[in-house]
């Protein structure tokens, strides 16, 4: 009877309570080298997430194998709100259809949506090359010897490479890197010769050196490179690029998701957010939890599609 009252009255014993989520500082793991328009994203909008959270917002740089290195952090994290990640297309979708990483799309929580990025391809202002005409020209001439920085095998970079080569009917020779900026840094030495990079991180390097963007690979000029022609205008009407949204391992809490994901669509709504967005060159794009699951699907399903046509670890 008294193991009975002892067992009764520990069972009934008030629980410790939980601290309301946060209450330390939080990690945010960025897959790519610092510098780059993944790493300027995530700096930004850290600064603004902690006002709205509380807490301080540490930034780590985890680059290396095309953003696989970067997301398995995010992943393997404790799904406790502390840790959380940029995730990045196309590398979310196009890592798991290349490779057997030990994660896949759904081992993540998708919290928002944050910037759209197109492609951009670039080179020397030295380079003879001043047109994508010139550089489709070039890689014709000499096949698979034209070479070009990109991210890593399945990055936003090679896939926009790759979608260049299908529609000219071309190869150049990919070089990888752990980020747009290394990229950008062996072309400006002449190690490469042309270098992608997302809109917005190329007019950040242009901002630095001297850097000439050959064209942006969407439909029509962006507001934020009026001098910038299409890829369209070329004659190749290809989309590419990256959207860049936040991210946490699988199994957080409902109520710090939604917590989270309010404060980023807070931030977004912020006019010096939005200010600063524009001149870090940012285009943002805010997509809430079940939108931004939804573009994922479609840009899943459009990869799958690209690898039965192209697989491009080979």
């Amino acid at each position: 009877m008294v193991l009975g009252l002892f067992a009764s009255g520990a069972l009934a014993a008030p629980s410790p309570a939980r601290a309301a989520w946060p209450d330390r500082p939080i990690q945010m793991i960025v897959p790519f080298a610092a510098g780059g328009g993944t790493d300027i994203s995530a700096r930004t909008l850290a600064r603004y997430l902690e006002a709205e959270l509380g807490q301080p917002i540490v930034v780590v740089n985890r680059g290396g194998a095309g953003g696989e290195i970067g997301l398995s952090a995010i992943a393997d994290a404790r799904p406790d709100g502390y840790t959380l990640g940029i995730i990045n297309t196309p590398g979310v979708v196009t890592i798991p259809i290349e490779r057997s990483p030990r994660w896949s799309m759904d081992s993540f929580a998708f919290i928002a949506g944050v910037v759209e990025d197109p492609a951009t391809f670039a080179v020397h202002p030295d380079s003879p090359i001043r047109t994508i005409a010139d550089l489709v020209a070039a890689a014709r001439a000499a096949p698979g010897q034209v070479t070009l920085g990109t991210q890593g095998v399945g990055s936003a970079g090679h896939i926009a490479m790759l979608l260049l080569e299908q529609a000219a009917g071309v190869r150049f020779e990919p070089v990888a890197y752990a980020g747009a900026a290394p990229a950008a840094l062996a072309m400006l030495q002449k190690q490469i010769q042309v270098t992608t990079a997302n809109l917005g991180e190329s007019l950040t390097f242009a901002q630095q050196q001297p850097y000439r963007t050959l064209g942006v690979m969407a439909a029509e000029r962006s507001s934020m490179a009026p001098d910038v022609p299409s890829f369209k205008e070329a004659g190749y009407d290809l989309r590419g690029g990256s959207l860049r949204g936040i991210g946490a391992p699988r199994g957080l809490p409902p109520e710090v998701a939604q917590k989270l994901s309010g404060a980023v669509s807070r931030v977004l709504a912020n006019a010096d957010f939005v200010a600063t967005s524009e001149r870090t060159f940012q285009p943002l794009r805010f997509l809430p939890p079940v939108d931004y699951v939804a573009y994922l699907r479609e840009v899943d399903a459009a990869h799958r599609a690209l690898w039965r046509i192209r697989p491009w670890n080979g």
